[in-house]
């Protein structure tokens, strides 16, 4: 089976197939209702993880709650991307 390239808080990983971001999400090992995840710029909600089909290149960005939701962290301790600005389009997006 061929791998498939996708950058994930700016790291490249290579996965089998082609997964649904649902899929995605248990294969990092992650809560599904602790996290928020954004494709190539767009927060997806949750209800669509399961119909959303990545591809090869997709850019995620997925931001892990911790604290009981107090707290925001992305999965890797620290973002780029994150400027804390951000904190309002996730929760509206979950």
């Amino acid at each position: 089976m061929l791998l498939m390239k996708l950058v994930i808080n700016g790291e490249e990983r290579s996965f089998e197939g082609e997964p649904t971001l649902f899929a995605l999400v248990g294969e990092l090992g992650l809560q599904p209702d602790r996290v928020a995840v954004e494709l190539n710029q767009k927060i997806i909600r949750r209800d669509d993880w399961s119909a959303t089909t990545l591809r090869e290149g997709d850019r995620l960005e997925v931001v892990h709650f911790v604290g009981g939701g107090s707290e925001i962290r992305d999965i890797r301790a620290c973002s780029p991307k994150w400027d804390g600005k951000d904190k309002e389009r996730v929760k509206r997006a979950i």
